[in-house]
């Protein structure tokens, strides 16, 4: 083999890292969807639900590299359309389904399972069962059906998070399928390209070998990154950093208050959202506490600046929980407090207790009137003016 033959495929190890683990970095903790995404959500309308799927499968790199995995050595147009159907169906039954149902699944533990899967498809291409296992590989085509139903699982669960219509939920969430499968389509056609323009080239068995391998490190990275997620949500208390004593101290204190200044009880209905805020100055505190009555909720613990048309907000604390408990003291003024999203089939009822300094903008509605407080002109969140 000549040198500069080795020189490339050193070339096209080196791209393939650099292209796998830039993406890898922002992809691993990656629940969820962006402010904008949600925002254009909420507007509604299934052309919107249609543009989001398509974005979200051109982001979704861990679902992009299984579909790669899947066509690297297919070479007849039929055999394509054979396994990519199969996948297709796969997660279009789980994510209709689960959605449709509010089928809950950990976002860490379902993403764990598809990086497995990618891992999966490269041992298979690399021939892994019959040289280092010695015996025959599973069935690909029932496979990769299988493991489409993974990924449909988490797709729903990135659905899940945002505000779905009661009145039109099956039509919202086969719009946003449709959007996936043309995010798909359009990937295919690159990946086909791609793989394509090397096929006939005398290194294209270096470039296969470079690519697979780099497909189980990468799906072996995110596997590890998501059980790593997964180990902070179900063992919180087992992590510990700098600054937790200091929040320790601060939730204790918090949980010892009986005299809350205001109690008030929020209900979200079913598969609906809602957002309670308080009016907050720069560097006031206030603790809280908030719990269900009984089914656990989607939420996001943020403030948006006093005076800012962007529509930023920051976002304190996320996740699923029936109940939370603690405190902020606020960098800037403006409205704090909570978005709650209800995934299931049954309204849910929030008690909310509150202590602090701080306005009630359901509650001072003179004080709002003589020094309104400038909200952005675009929410992400449904928002609560009085109870």
């Amino acid at each position: 083999m000549s040198s500069r033959t080795n020189y490339f495929i050193r070339f096209i190890y080196a791209a393939a890292g650099l292209l796998i683990f830039g993406f890898l970095s922002q992809a691993a903790y990656a629940h969820g969807m962006s402010d904008a995404e949600k925002q254009i959500i909420i507007e509604g309308g299934n052309l919107r639900y249609i543009w989001i799927g398509a974005t979200h499968m051109l982001s979704g790199y861990d679902h992009l590299a299984f579909v790669f995995g899947i066509i690297f050595f297919l070479t007849k147009f039929k055999e394509i359309v054979k396994y990519i159907t199969a996948f297709t169906i796969g997660h279009s039954i789980t994510l209709i389904f689960a959605t449709f149902n509010a089928i809950q699944v950990n976002y860490f533990l379902v993403d764990a399972v598809i990086a497995l899967s990618v891992c999966y498809i490269a041992f298979h291409n690399l021939e892994g069962f019959k040289k280092w296992l010695n015996v025959k590989a599973p069935n690909m085509l029932l496979m990769i059906f299988g493991l489409g139903l993974i990924h449909g699982l988490g797709l729903s669960t990135r659905l899940q998070q945002l505000p779905l219509s009661e009145d039109h939920l099956l039509m919202n969430i086969i719009s946003f399928n449709v959007g996936i499968e043309l995010g798909q389509i359009s990937a295919l056609v690159v990946m086909l390209f791609l793989i394509a323009a090397f096929r006939k080239s005398h290194l294209f068995k270096s470039f296969s070998k470079a690519a697979n391998t780099f497909l189980i490190i990468a799906g072996a990275y995110l596997f590890l990154m998501q059980m790593h997620g997964y180990e902070h949500v179900a063992n919180a208390g087992e992590f510990v950093s700098v600054e937790e004593p200091a929040q320790k101290a601060q939730k204790l204190e918090v949980s010892q208050q009986s005299d809350w200044k205001n109690t008030i009880t929020v209900t979200i209905p079913a598969r609906g959202d809602k957002e309670y805020k308080l009016h907050v100055d720069k560097g006031a505190r206030f603790e809280y506490s908030w719990e269900t009555d009984g089914a656990e909720l989607f939420y996001d613990f943020h403030g948006e600046p006093k005076g800012d048309t962007s529509g930023y907000f920051k976002s304190f604390k996320k996740g699923t929980s029936s109940q939370d408990i603690g405190s902020l003291t606020t960098t800037f003024a403006g409205t704090h407090g909570w978005y709650w999203k209800n995934n299931t089939q049954s309204p849910v009822v929030i008690t909310l207790k509150t202590k602090g300094e701080y306005q009630r903008p359901d509650l001072d509605k003179v004080m709002q009137q003589a020094e309104p407080l400038q909200t952005p002109v675009s929410t992400t969140h449904d928002s609560i003016d009085s109870l």
